[in-house]
């Protein structure tokens, strides 16, 4: 059984490692993409299944509140946490457009949009990410198993390199740590005391 803790853990390290060596640029891009947004009063919306769903609620939780420095809440929203929004899309239409139809209802011009899909094929999430794009919202997927059409209709795609569900959720929170703590750092420099 220790063999089995061990063998996680260097897998785990050895995909994140992996990941942000290889979308460092896409991290840095994605981190002034969003502190833009937030300057000019814009907001991120963000949406997934299953893992994903909670770790779009994780993400949204550290902007809103707060991440490692005291600041102003920045305005960020999970789409998957309202059940009765995600019960009568999902009875009155269709699971695929539980997402879609809310970033029309609450997406802006020139705000963020962030997919998350494991998979990169969750149709519902493709099918937001698509919308966005029309409406002229950023669009940002976080993804793995090679990106699937998440990669592929996104502005900017960070794929795990993994087939390993688990492995790529541990990834995309990773990700979202990271641009957490850039985004603090970009709009709210006078936070950090460098030693």
């Amino acid at each position: 059984m220790k063999d089995i803790v061990l063998q996680t853990l260097e897998e785990s390290l050895r995909v994140k490692e992996r990941f942000v060596k290889e979308n460092m640029d896409r991290l840095l891009t994605a981190a002034q993409q969003l502190a833009t947004c937030f300057a000019a009063d814009h907001k991120l919306l963000i949406f997934g299944n299953g893992g994903s769903a909670a770790d779009a609620q994780h993400i949204a939780a550290e902007f809103v509140n707060r991440f490692s420095v005291e600041r102003k809440p920045l305005p960020a929203l999970a789409l998957t946490t309202d059940t009765s929004i995600l019960t009568s899309i999902s009875n009155d239409y269709s699971f695929d457009e539980v997402f879609s139809k809310q970033i029309k209802a609450l997406g802006k011009k020139d705000d963020i949009a962030l997919g998350i899909s494991t998979s990169g094929s969750s149709k519902n999430v493709i099918k937001a990410v698509e919308t966005a794009r029309d409406m002229g919202l950023y669009t940002i997927g976080l993804t793995g198993c090679g990106g699937g059409q998440l990669g592929q209709c996104c502005h900017l795609a960070m794929i795990v390199d993994s087939e390993t569900t688990p492995r790529i959720q541990e990834a995309h929170i990773t990700a979202g740590h990271i641009l957490c703590e850039l985004v603090d750092r970009i709009l709210f420099p006078d936070r950090f005391i460098e030693t």
